[in-house]
């Protein structure tokens, strides 16, 4: 995933990160669904996968997200809490047999699975971002 563009005001560097996430899913729905599966298990493989590949992807947003909380137009709740809002959706992309039973079209051009993650990628960030009284919403 690329870093954020110079001078990207820290809603656009959430919603890039977002809509990156979903878009790199949709190009390998192996990598997720491997990540969700070694997930489960405190292994030297996630210790791997975590510190070469997590880590610094989520470093792109942490300070943004951190800078958002802070002044109130995004929710204070815990880190963990909030990348698993972004990370948990992934599936709706991914998991084919199960979104087909949801009434997902068996054939889907690539053109069209794009707009399905941008689509998800919209709903989670507008989610996060919502205008509203932050403070109300936060769970710290």
């Amino acid at each position: 995933m690329a870093p954020a563009a110079p001078g990207s005001g820290d809603e656009d560097v959430v919603r890039q990160f977002v809509r990156e996430f979903y878009r790199v899913s949709i190009g390998e729905p192996y990598l997720a669904l491997l990540v969700a599966d070694e997930s489960a298990r405190d292994t030297e493989r996630l210790d791997y996968l975590y510190q070469r590949h997590i880590e610094p992807t989520l470093a792109l947003a942490v300070p943004s997200i951190e800078r958002l909380m802070a002044s109130g137009h995004m929710a204070r709740v815990p880190m963990d809490v909030l990348f698993f809002a972004i990370i948990a959706p992934v599936a709706g992309l991914v998991q084919e047999p199960f979104a087909r039973r949801l009434g997902r079209p068996v054939h889907l051009s690539p053109a069209e699975r794009l707009a399905r993650a941008e689509a998800l990628a919209g709903l989670v960030a507008d989610g996060l971002l919502a205008p509203g009284d932050a403070k109300r919403r936060s769970a710290v």
